[in-house]
């Protein structure tokens, strides 16, 4: 018999660690805009019919996921991973709100571009970035004066089949694609001096269906040598 009890008192000794475990591995996921994950706290950030769910700020996390963009301020040190913001926090990491001002090299996986005053903004889990071509980068700003705010932009609309479709042939993550198709921007652009993220594409309005063709010839040309299928 205390053989048999001292059997049980392992046993379930064993399930309590192996319960904590699970628990604690929950606890530590990180994170990805898009569809609802269970574990920790989160919320859908529905603004702009944004609609797509990020944790809380002030969730605790063991690691930051994916590859973060390290940034050293005055005020401590930030991580910036799939749209969302950490700081470290005793041996792991909080979600925080993103530091205005920062220049990020590349806009989260999920955006929503939002026209105010004629200007686009990208927003995020209750974050706002605009261009800034001098930084050659996105800055986090503070939230605008958003009444009449569409996300629809203040110009012609494109001709029909303009939008582009882009398939990862190879199994790019979403935050590989996001990458992909800002480094793929910004050489079209460059090579063409059309900017769709500029009201009538940064260009004469004589010049608008010629550059904005060229434009996606150019992005559709990077894209494919990145190993995706374009049209």
């Amino acid at each position: 018999m205390k053989n048999n009890g001292n059997t049980w008192a392992r046993a379930c000794g064993l399930l309590v660690a192996m319960t904590l475990a699970a628990g604690s591995a929950v606890a530590q996921q990180g994170f990805r805009g898009g569809g609802p994950r269970t574990g920790p706290p989160q919320h859908m950030d529905a603004r702009y019919a944004h609609n797509q769910y990020y944790p809380n700020r002030g969730v605790m996390i063991g690691a930051v996921p994916g590859r973060a963009v390290v940034f050293d301020r005055p005020g401590g040190r930030f991580y910036y991973s799939g749209g969302i913001w950490y700081a470290p926090r005793g041996p792991g990491f909080v979600v925080v709100a993103a530091p205005i001002g920062l220049f990020v090299p590349v806009l989260p996986p999920f955006y929503t571009t939002v026209w105010i005053g004629g200007a686009p903004y990208y927003y995020a889990n209750d974050t706002y970035y605009t261009w800034d071509p001098s930084q050659n980068g996105y800055e986090v700003v503070g939230p605008p004066d958003d009444a009449g705010a569409s996300t629809e932009a203040p110009q012609a609309p494109p001709p029909q089949g303009d939008q582009m479709y882009v398939y990862p042939q190879n199994g790019q993550s979403a935050e590989q694609q996001a990458s992909d198709k800002y480094e793929c921007h910004k050489w079209a652009s460059s090579q063409t001096g059309f900017d769709p993220t500029q009201p009538g594409g940064g260009v004469a309005p004589d010049q608008l269906d010629g550059l904005r063709a060229d434009y996606r010839r150019a992005m559709v040309a990077c894209l494919e040598g990145r190993g995706y299928s374009a049209r």
